[in-house]
């Protein structure tokens, strides 16, 4: 008889990343302020901020958080310093996929490296303009991070769906919850990975796409999940950043939930249900197009369900989860906010539906979204 788990195995660390694009406050087109932005943040509020591609983004990083209410007490803090900062220097810090407005190409961010990735890479990485949140969690080893991520991948689309922030371009609405997902999907290593047998087999497609020139390295090994190159931890990359706070714990509690279930099935010798690549590629282009409103493919029944169908499937496989590591509240209030408001990109829409910018970037802008959250519908 399998030894049950201990309420340890249900706890492990959580951390998450968020990207921010900085625009100008009237317009809401892109800016590059960045290296103000992280100035004013390191020199006058303490908060160190990494750049990105792109000279108008920022990107915050909780430290390693024993649950997701210290992840939200993190990021409530860390996206009003932004704010504060991006106001200092002139313009505002908002939480939204891809540019709703404006051009969607930036400067690359002078550093070795980025130079190098526009040098080998070109309008790819000056259309880098996206923003995305990045959930790492904790696991033993490197040969269980791989299993892990076989048994995480089938989740992708539902998660991508959770946080989906990003309908417009230039604009206009492109007809996707997360137009960020498509632009994203244009690199060579990106969207969902193939199914790995160890650790070995792993580094040796990773070996194959830096030979290939499709990556330089292994930290541009974009997949929607993977072992992370620096850190001990299952990195989920598949979502928009979260138009809220609320909606960032929610994805944070699914993600570490789904990895600790996952880090026992591997120690119990479960294997991971093997979803054809391909099969899984189309499901999450479906979740990127429809949204949390819509339908896309199961990939583990094989016809196509609404993914807030799916997503009660999730919650409740993992409920035992929530209940062990105490997140179910958190869980519970993103999931309100969802029913009563729906998506990032569904309020954005609606605040955008008669052409208003200082609506749409009242809605997004981190600091104002995330002081009391939005207020829910009746």
């Amino acid at each position: 008889m399998a030894r049950p788990p201990s309420k340890d195995m249900w706890c492990p660390t959580v951390g998450v990343e968020e990207e921010f694009l900085l625009v100008d406050p009237e317009t809401g087109v892109p800016v590059n302020r960045a290296d103000e932005v992280v100035a004013v943040a390191r020199e006058q509020l303490g908060l160190e901020l990494e750049h990105e591609l792109t000279g108008a983004q920022v990107e915050i990083n909780t430290t390693v958080c024993r649950d997701v209410e210290q992840a939200r007490r993190e990021l409530v803090e860390a996206r009003r310093s932004v704010a504060r900062a991006a106001r200092t220097v002139g313009c505002r810090a908002i939480a939204v996929g891809a540019p709703p407005l404006g051009d969607a190409t930036g400067e690359v961010t002078d550093s070795l490296r980025y130079r190098r990735i526009a040098r080998e890479f070109g309008a790819l990485a000056e259309q880098q303009l996206i923003c995305g949140c990045h959930v790492h969690v904790a696991v033993p080893d490197r040969e269980t991070a791989v299993q892990v991520c076989n048994h995480v991948r089938p989740w992708l689309p539902v998660l991508g769906a959770v946080t989906a922030n990003s309908p417009f371009s230039g604009g206009e609405d492109t007809g996707f919850a997360s137009w960020r997902s498509t632009v994203w999907s244009r690199w060579p290593v990106s969207g969902p990975p193939p199914v790995f047998t160890s650790w070995q087999h792993y580094e040796e497609v990773c070996d194959t796409m830096i030979e290939a020139g499709t990556a330089l390295d292994r930290a541009m090994i974009y997949w929607d999940v993977r072992p992370a190159t620096e850190l001990p931890t299952v990195e989920v990359r598949v979502s928009d950043v979260a138009a809220t706070v609320a909606e960032a714990v929610l994805l944070a509690a699914l993600v570490r939930a789904l990895v600790a279930q996952a880090i026992v099935d591997v120690e119990r010798g479960v294997q991971a249900e093997p979803v054809p690549q391909e099969t899984l590629r189309q499901a999450c282009w479906g979740a990127a197009n429809e949204g949390l409103r819509g339908s896309t493919l199961d990939v583990l029944s094989g016809e196509s369900r609404p993914l807030r169908r799916q997503l009660d499937d999730l919650v409740t496989r993992l409920t035992p989860v929530f209940e062990a590591n105490g997140d179910l509240p958190a869980v519970h209030r993103g999931l309100r906010l969802l029913d009563g408001q729906g998506t990032g990109a569904e309020r954005q829409r609606r605040a955008f539906r008669a052409g208003q910018v200082g609506s749409l970037l009242d809605l997004l802008d981190i600091d104002n979204a995330d002081r009391a959250g939005p207020r829910l519908r009746p």
